[in-house]
């Protein structure tokens, strides 16, 4: 039942008016589904990434660190003579470039007296 209110001007016009069923467009399909489809993928692929980011990291990571001792560099020495000394058992060039890779050396030149990190065998 319809029930009728006065209006300015004195004309009755219906309280309420019976309206349509509410019918979507086809962006508006878009949006009430596919946006909250959207937020669920995303928040999906962040607790994925979340949970196997650790473990990929500490899977290439190298577990245990290098032992290094500090070394003033003596008069007339190479780098080439601290890793034989050293680390007599590994190959002294990788010893060299590890030692030039441990203290950001540019060159395998050093100068008597600098002090050197060098790795010792385990």
């Amino acid at each position: 039942m319809l029930t009728e209110s006065l209006a300015l001007g004195g004309q009755r016009r219906p309280a309420f008016i019976e309206q349509a069923p509410l019918s979507l467009t086809r962006r508006g399909r878009l949006v009430l589904i596919g946006l909250p489809l959207m937020i669920l993928a995303a928040s999906l692929l962040t607790l994925v990434g979340f949970f196997t980011a650790p473990a990929m990291a500490s899977a290439f990571g190298d577990v245990n660190p290098t032992e290094t001792v500090s070394v003033s560099v003596p008069s007339g020495g190479t780098l080439w003579d601290l890793a034989l000394e050293y680390s007599p058992d590994r190959d002294p060039r990788d010893v060299v470039s590890e030692i030039v890779e441990l203290n950001y050396l540019g060159t395998s030149t050093v100068q008597a007296g600098q002090q050197v990190f060098v790795p010792v065998s385990r």
